[in-house]
């Protein structure tokens, strides 16, 4: 299944740890995410990653002593085209607490999905089953 078909030209997404984690490590659910992540380095659709997500992808190689590999995946979640990190603010915060409340998630899943309602995000992309609940944008994964 296609994910990308279900994402308009010029959407933007937000992406869970989950699907980069995927991707980078060649794991078989990459192929999954893998049309989502062409079609933002073709420019078709833009993504953006939360400080969530940075902290969780560079965990791996950091873990691992990998710093260059560590500053590889930073720059390309901060500044690669297509790519962008969207801080945490006031707004996203109590939006995420609203959410966590009446959603049951845990706090960075309820700032994942505060970030992607705040900025008008076209979908979610994760697979991660706590976002089963969530009505508030489309999940695909």
């Amino acid at each position: 299944m296609n994910l990308a078909l279900h994402i308009p030209d010029n959407a933007t997404v937000l992406f869970d740890t989950n699907p980069i984690i995927y991707v980078l490590e060649g794991h078989p659910l990459a192929t999954r995410f893998e049309p989502i992540i062409a079609d933002v380095e073709t420019g078709r659709i833009q993504a953006l990653v939360t400080p969530i997500t940075l902290a969780e992808v560079v965990s791996g190689p950091l873990r691992a002593g990998k710093e260059a590999l560590a500053q590889r995946y930073r720059s390309t979640l901060t500044s690669a085209p297509g790519w962008t990190l969207r801080p945490l603010d006031a707004d996203i915060a109590v939006l995420a607490a609203r959410l966590r409340l009446r959603r049951g998630l845990r706090l960075p899943d309820a700032i994942q999905l505060a970030t992607a309602v705040h900025e008008g995000c076209h979908a979610l992309i994760s697979h991660d089953r706590d976002f089963g609940s969530v009505r508030e944008i489309l999940i695909l994964g």
